[in-house]
């Protein structure tokens, strides 16, 4: 900002007030904490006083200076000012190193239980999996259509709405974590046995399931509000978030496991007792007055349009996940019938692996959301065109590299769950058949959140549904009938293949109505 100013040389008592209001101070100095930059004669000019002098020399400058602009706005600024290429990784690097130490809890997780329970446990907390991911599919379709939305306020510039948005989000997080105690609480042994799980799998999985259960409020509520973290530009929060549960968790899993010889039970334990702390982290953030978005009381409120909206752009991620966790369910027990408590455990080991090779992309994919949204909702389609290409590459790379290590170094990834031998083989046989097309995946998960930060339900549901509920479940229920285990194995890279073609078909013209906005200078988004 280049600024004309008229100076005067003033000698002020250092017991006086600072001669500046904090909005026209352009030092810090011992009387006001705020610094001013400004641009005089071409560069800028930052001065400073020191504290043990006598008398505080100010140059008092006779101009309207603007208040220093808030973190929230730092923030906004950065989403709307920064090259994309630079603004995606600085917000999914944060959330690449948060989710991977997420998802290598996971895998300690079924290390230890491996290790120190056996292998029937593995099967046992496998059979759980899909009550997990039940109430991971609740977390996910408030926390990604409330991001949504805030980010496409925020580019709007309408705060205030971003924040009612915020407190409903919080009040939706809370409600449904309890319908998840009062309906499953009671109901844990039916629930487990329509699941898959058998008599000899019940135990391990009911220990396991209940203290699950008991903190469902503390495993939505953060997953949540960590969205909405990165929806207001801010990815270090949850990403710190993030690695402080999963850290807490492998502390833990050994010390009730193996220390307080709790088992599998001390497993589900570690896990409520880190989810209960990153509750209060993240909720600590948001009442601290460093975010963009602050929390407010009045607007815990339920209010229809704006809960409608959250969940009517969410509700796609629930589906995905949730046909995720019936998609388990019916793998889990059609294993039961065609392989056994043995290929129960093996999925459970594949299924792991899954999640952690997954992570780095889901993280791309909600780096680009913040970004994606702000630019759309401000009519910026240069940058969205931009940064949208930039994740889809990005993507594609990382799944065509986790690919790659998969098909060489199956057999060492199995063995570091188990000693047990039988296991491994199967482990090894199912996972070179689970991953055989894995370097397509990536493309799939960035282009379905495309539609999703645009809040195009309809695309959305489409995309994130496709791979679950319009292929793999279908193939997972016909193929065995044919081929045995394989055909739950197969069915896996077939139904990624379909849903690469499917989201690229969407997709295509999705990156020429932005080329063709950026060209044209379009004013504003369309619906």
């Amino acid at each position: 900002m280049l600024v004309v100013v008229v100076v005067r040389l003033r000698a002020v008592p250092r017991a006086n007030r600072c001669l500046w209001e904090n909005d026209a101070c352009m030092f810090r100095c011992p009387l006001k904490s705020r610094t001013r930059r400004f641009r005089l004669s071409g560069r800028t000019t930052r001065r400073a006083h020191a504290p043990g002098a006598c008398t505080l020399l100010h140059w008092q400058v006779n101009m309207d200076i603007g208040p220093t602009p808030t973190l929230g706005q730092a923030r906004q600024e950065m989403l709307a000012r920064m090259p994309v290429a630079k603004l995606l990784w600085k917000l999914t690097l944060p959330a690449m190193a948060g989710m991977m130490t997420m998802s290598l809890y996971y895998v300690v997780d079924t290390i230890f239980i491996g290790r120190g329970v056996g292998s029937t446990a593995i099967a046992g907390v496998t059979i759980v999996f899909p009550l997990i991911m039940l109430m991971m599919a609740l977390g996910l379709m408030i926390g990604t259509g409330a991001a949504s939305a805030v980010s496409r306020n925020l580019g709007a510039g309408d705060v205030v709405r971003a924040e009612r948005i915020l407190g409903n989000a919080i009040t939706l997080s809370v409600l449904l974590g309890l319908v998840v105690i009062v309906v499953c609480v009671p109901n844990s042994a039916g629930l487990l046995r329509l699941f898959g799980a058998s008599p000899t799998i019940l135990p391990y999985a009911r220990e396991y399931a209940d203290i699950i259960i008991l903190g469902a409020v503390f495993a939505i509520y953060p997953m949540v509000v960590n969205n909405l973290a990165r929806a207001e530009g801010n990815a270090n929060v949850a990403m710190k978030n993030m690695i402080l549960g999963a850290v807490l968790n492998i502390v833990l899993d050994p010390l009730f496991i193996f220390g307080l010889q709790l088992g599998v039970r001390g497993a589900a334990i570690a896990t409520v007792v880190s989810q209960v702390v990153t509750t209060v982290y993240v909720t600590r953030y948001f009442v601290s007055g460093k975010s963009t978005l602050h929390f407010r009381m009045k607007y815990l409120r339920l209010e229809l349009p704006v809960a409608g909206e959250v969940l009517s752009v969410g509700f796609p991620s629930l589906v995905r996940m949730g046909s995720a966790s019936i998609l388990v369910l019916i793998i889990n027990r059609t294993l039961g019938v065609f392989g056994g408590d043995l290929s129960i455990a093996a999925f459970g080991i594949v299924n792991r692996s899954m999640v952690f090779v997954a992570m780095p992309l889901l993280a791309i994919a909600q780096g680009l959301q913040p970004i994606l949204g702000f630019s759309y909702g401000s009519g910026r389609y240069d940058r969205a065109l931009g940064v949208t290409v930039l994740a889809l590459k990005a993507a594609s790379l990382l799944s065509l590299g986790a690919f790659l290590g998969l098909m060489v170094f199956t057999a060492p990834v199995m063995s570091v769950f188990t000693t047990d031998a039988a296991l491994i083989s199967e482990g090894v046989h199912a996972a070179r058949r689970v991953f055989f097309v894995f370097f397509l995946v990536g493309f799939q998960i960035v282009g379905s959140t495309v539609f999703q930060a645009l809040g195009k339900v309809t695309k959305t549901f489409v995309t994130s549904t496709s791979r679950q509920v319009l292929f793999l479940v279908p193939l997972v229920v016909v193929l065995p009938r044919f081929i045995g285990t394989d055909g739950i194995w197969l069915a896996f890279p077939i139904a990624d293949a379909l849903s690469f073609l499917l989201v690229f078909l969407l997709i295509a013209p999705q990156l020429r109505e932005f080329k063709h906005k950026a060209g044209a200078g379009s004013p504003g988004p369309s619906g």
